[in-house]
């Protein structure tokens, strides 16, 4: 059995978009977040995932997000802050019907004020799904 567990997180791995040699920054890290997950980016990028005190340029972000954790514009804004330019920016969060879920509206709502903007949202693990977030355009 977990070597399908195990299969599905790194097809998880591919929607993402991560390769090897990618520094990928991680926000909102707690018990909750999906292990499996987590291990196979660490497996596909050859990188431990970094944390949100991380100061070099990163390639992508993913963002664990609940519903009272606090202000999404404000965490999508620091996490910009070291993100390459191309760079991707996942918001995971419970999915409906599950403690800490929170409306797509309100994803979408922080993205733009972020100057970001979601761009397609589906199922990532178990309990999550995954929101991609890109660039409006001109700058940042």
């Amino acid at each position: 059995m977990a070597s399908t567990t195990g299969d599905a997180a790194s097809q998880a791995v591919v929607r993402l978009g991560f390769i090897s040699g990618q520094v990928v920054q991680e926000f909102g890290y707690d018990d909750d977040v999906d292990s499996e997950l987590r291990a196979a980016v660490e497996s596909t990028t050859g990188h431990e995932l970094v944390d949100e005190d991380y100061d070099d340029v990163t390639d992508g972000v993913m963002i664990w997000w609940r519903e009272d954790d606090g202000d999404l514009t404000d965490a999508l804004v620091d996490a910009q802050t070291v993100l390459d330019d191309g760079g991707v920016i996942w918001v995971l969060t419970p999915k409906a019907g599950r403690g800490g879920h929170i409306d797509h509206g309100e994803i979408e709502e922080a993205a733009t004020t972020a100057g970001l903007h979601a761009t397609s949202t589906f199922s990532i693990a178990p309990d999550w799904s995954a929101t991609r977030l890109g660039n409006r355009g001109r700058g940042k």
